[in-house]
């Protein structure tokens, strides 16, 4: 069995960097090194005095050290670290796109009052739960080791639960919302013949080329067919075991 530092360096890039950035905002707040409060996502501060970084910085606080925020924390570790090892093998550049897409996304509900959320980390995570259970559909889950069911009823599953234990399900909801807008814009609707019009950008690309995050891409050889614009996973054939 590896060691901690070993699972750590093992991790893809973005889901690590995530994850790590989402680690350490909770510590400094435990630590009292800021007030959570400045990092919210509250509209008025942003135009009327122009506190933009909080619109990135609410994406990384997911709550107190708890339960809930060691759940989270796994969700990331397993969901988003198979998106990334999968369908995004050897893509980092599609798979910061989708997250920066979701980000923005959820930027854009929670401008509509009844959706809006001080802290939207927890929406893009479960955005990335919800992208997992369309990847992975006849994967086998298991919820607290007491239901089994396929990956593709995990988020509606998730929201249910939240449900019974009186927990918000506005997060949960945007994230499905957000999920659901990514997989159809890059994978149902150009399988059905229509146009890939979610391609990953090129500065995307020269930002991850640049830094040289994750592996280099798939050769041209390997590249998808023109057309379906790299995101556009046609593979519907991913196998896992819960």
């Amino acid at each position: 069995m590896s060691s901690p530092a070993e699972f750590y360096r093992s991790l893809p890039p973005i889901s690590k960097a995530y994850g790590t950035i989402c680690v350490l905002a909770t510590t400094a707040y435990q630590l009292g090194l800021y007030d959570y409060r400045s990092i919210a996502l509250v509209h008025k501060l942003v135009i009327t005095h122009f506190q933009v970084w909080r619109l990135i910085t609410n994406f990384f606080f997911l709550g107190n050290f708890s339960i809930n925020f060691g759940i989270r924390l796994l969700m990331i570790a397993r969901y988003g670290v198979q998106l990334e090892k999968g369908p995004f093998e050897r893509r980092t550049a599609d798979f910061l796109w989708m997250m920066i897409f979701g980000a923005l996304t959820l930027l854009v509900l929670s401008a509509i009052p009844i959706f809006w959320s001080p802290f939207l980390g927890i929406s893009l995570v479960f955005m990335l739960v919800y992208v997992w259970s369309r990847e992975f559909p006849n994967a086998t889950v298991n919820i607290y080791g007491l239901v089994a069911l396929k990956a593709f009823y995990l988020p509606w599953a998730m929201l249910a639960l939240d449900v019974i234990f009186g927990s918000p399900i506005m997060p949960d909801l945007l994230g499905i919302i957000a999920g659901h807008l990514y997989y159809f814009l890059t994978v149902l609707h150009p399988l059905a013949g229509g146009k890939n019009i979610l391609q990953t950008p090129r500065w995307v690309q020269k930002v991850v080329a640049r830094w040289r995050i994750g592996a280099p891409p798939p050769s041209s050889r390997t590249q998808p067919a023109p057309g379906t614009g790299g995101t556009a996973f046609r593979g519907r054939s991913y196998r896992l075991s819960g």
